[in-house]
């Protein structure tokens, strides 16, 4: 079944505009489905490097395999051409500035490699394709980041869906790959399986020549136990069974390949004694919760710490998504001190106005849970838009100037 994504109208405008067209995202999150569509509508070609013969004429001679073929000329998975392709490409669109020339898709940063990100400047456009959000399963773009920066007047209008724990539960642990909604509940865990399996296998083993593929998967295990935590690099080398700079090195191949990612400190200094380490977040709920072995069933228990971690992620995959496509020019971070005051998320927009959440997975307030949001309020003044904790709760109630608590399900509210 074929839906709508919310990220479309970005990437017909961007192909409108540039020579070059950046798709990233992880394997499996829709971005060849996305291309194809508006092939089949503009005209153009596509060659797919996954293909042996067509790498194989990408390898052998760049300038010719770019040199030819409608435009614009999708190159899918372009990473397997490496750096002389791309060079190949620059030459090609300085050559004739019309955009619209190359579309490139990867499933890796290969393309943000410094010397080759600097052959595309000025030149490329960027557009990120990640798993389905919940308002895109649902058949609508999500605009929650849009409606947050108005104030909470604007959020409490919105209409959530009602959906009780297990319901939130069942969604997280789903998570937002296409393939996956298309499967029975039963075969989702082999899905996650062989996704990791091959994922490290195809793109890691061909790009950095690592042959100890399940040294990756352990520690792809160690990182998805700690999503939603401050990411303490001598614990995680304390865990694992591997050398201190493999540890590190293996670590950004799982972030080029879009599995894992860092979601650095917000630095505004409101206390002086603010802590800078990111927090570490597997890129999909679902992917996540295979990964640390939950199921619904088994995070029923609510003193189970894993549902805590597993929600936040979760949110912090909604919030993600939506920041491709959102109107709002806004940056995601996290916010944390010495004395023990800490914001899961703050969005501080481009004009310096900031928005705080909290997520609290249980469904009974607490005015506790709204400490540190008032303290940042307070401390920022008109700089604050916003403050909400998003809870397992059905409830929309004030809770002080500009704070609010509002359902988890507000992310995709209508």
């Amino acid at each position: 079944m074929l839906r709508h994504r919310a990220i479309e109208e970005r990437y017909r405008d961007t192909v409108a505009a540039r020579r070059v067209t950046v798709v990233s995202g992880p394997r499996q999150s829709g971005k060849t489905t996305l291309v194809r569509g508006r092939l089949a509508e503009t005209g153009g070609e596509l060659r797919s490097l996954d293909e042996p013969g067509v790498l194989a004429a990408a390898l052998a001679d760049p300038v010719g395999f770019v040199g030819l073929g409608e435009r614009p000329l999708v190159i899918d998975e372009v990473q397997r051409g490496g750096e002389p392709l791309v060079r190949a490409i620059k030459v090609q669109v300085d050559r004739d500035s019309r955009p619209g020339q190359f579309v490139l898709t990867g499933s890796s940063n290969f393309l943000t490699v410094p010397s080759i990100s600097e052959s595309l400047a000025g030149r490329a456009g960027f557009v990120e394709v990640w798993p389905f959000s919940q308002g895109e399963l649902a058949g609508a773009a999500d605009r929650f980041v849009d409606t947050i920066f108005s104030g909470v007047d604007a959020l409490a209008a919105a209409k959530p869906p009602t959906i009780d724990r297990e319901e939130l539960l069942e969604r997280a642990c789903t998570g937002g790959f296409p393939e996956v909604h298309e499967l029975a509940v039963r075969q989702r865990s082999g899905w996650f399986r062989d996704y990791v399996r091959t994922t490290i296998e195809r793109d890691v083993v061909e790009m950095s020549g690592i042959r100890k593929v399940v040294e990756l998967r352990e520690l792809l295990r160690l990182l998805a136990a700690r999503s939603g935590c401050e990411l303490v690099m001598q614990s995680l080398i304390g865990d694992s069974t591997l050398e201190r700079q493999a540890v590190y090195d293996h670590r950004a191949w799982l972030e080029t390949i879009h599995l894992v990612e860092l979601l650095p400190a917000w630095s505004r200094n409101l206390t002086g004694r603010v802590k800078k380490r990111p927090k570490v977040f597997i890129t999909d709920s679902g992917l996540t919760a295979w990964l640390v072995g939950k199921t619904p069933s088994a995070l029923r228990d609510p003193t189970d710490p894993a549902t805590g971690r597993l929600i936040e992620t979760f949110v912090y995959g909604e919030l993600r998504r939506q920041l491709t496509w959102a109107e709002t020019d806004a940056t995601l971070f996290h916010w944390q001190d010495h004395s023990g005051a800490e914001i899961d998320f703050v969005l501080e927009r481009s004009d310096g106005t900031v928005v705080a959440l909290e997520v609290k997975a249980g469904m009974t307030l607490k005015q506790d849970w709204f400490r540190w949001l008032a303290r940042m309020r307070d401390r920022l003044d008109e700089r604050f838009v916003a403050g909400a904790v998003l809870y397992g709760g059905s409830d929309i109630l004030p809770f002080g100037e500009r704070l609010l608590a509002i359902p988890i399900s507000s992310l995709w509210a209508s």
